[in-house]
């Protein structure tokens, strides 16, 4: 996710000069993004190799780590902020990284692709799974290993005693606060402890 519209609603999340954990931080758009509108400073987290020489030359901080082995290595609240974005329907954890990012950040930021989107819907509906600009795999050659709703999450959420600060979803680059689940193809939450 790096188009500018969707980088700066989710930096809004983002307090000036924060210190910043991406996890999954693909290319490091989103951190540079956040290092030079908001004054942040912080790590990326990515495991493949072509993302992480990308982070680099960005100059972007990254630490090369399988997020499925976890953030046993940062202590508790050792960031501001940490984001998870386009980084949870990858993970076999979820549950886990979900507690370790409120644990790691005073907050977490997760945001992904909503499958209950209006779109969606309807390609259910006509008998396909759904090829949109926000899920662009077939679905025998998709990374994600995991589809979810904005309305899934915040239920997994309270199941892991996990606080929802604020939850919306983007479209567009535009924040969709009434009726997420269906007219978004991203949801967003703020989560705490």
């Amino acid at each position: 996710m790096s188009d500018l519209q969707t980088m700066d609603a989710l930096a809004q999340l983002v307090p000036e000069g924060a210190r910043v954990l991406d996890l999954g931080c693909g290319d490091g758009a989103m951190l540079a993004h956040l290092q030079r509108t908001r004054g942040c400073s912080g790590y990326g987290i990515e495991i493949d190799d072509a993302n992480v020489l990308a982070c680099v030359k960005r100059g972007v901080n990254v630490i090369q780590l399988n997020l499925d082995e976890g953030l046993s290595m940062f202590e508790d609240a050792s960031f501001d902020v940490v984001l998870q974005i386009d980084t949870l329907q990858h993970l076999r954890n979820a549950e886990v990284m979900l507690r370790e990012t409120v644990r790691v950040g005073r907050f977490g930021v997760v945001a992904f692709p909503n499958f209950a989107h209006w779109p969606n819907r309807l390609s259910i509906l006509t008998g396909r799974m759904p090829v949109t600009r926000r899920l662009p795999y077939q679905w025998f050659d998709t990374p994600n290993i995991r589809v979810g709703t904005h309305a899934d999450l915040g239920i997994l959420a309270g199941r892991n005693g996990l606080t929802v600060l604020d939850s919306f979803g983007l479209q567009n680059g535009q924040v969709v606060r009434r009726l997420p689940n269906l007219l978004a193809g991203t949801s967003v939450y703020k989560l705490s402890r």
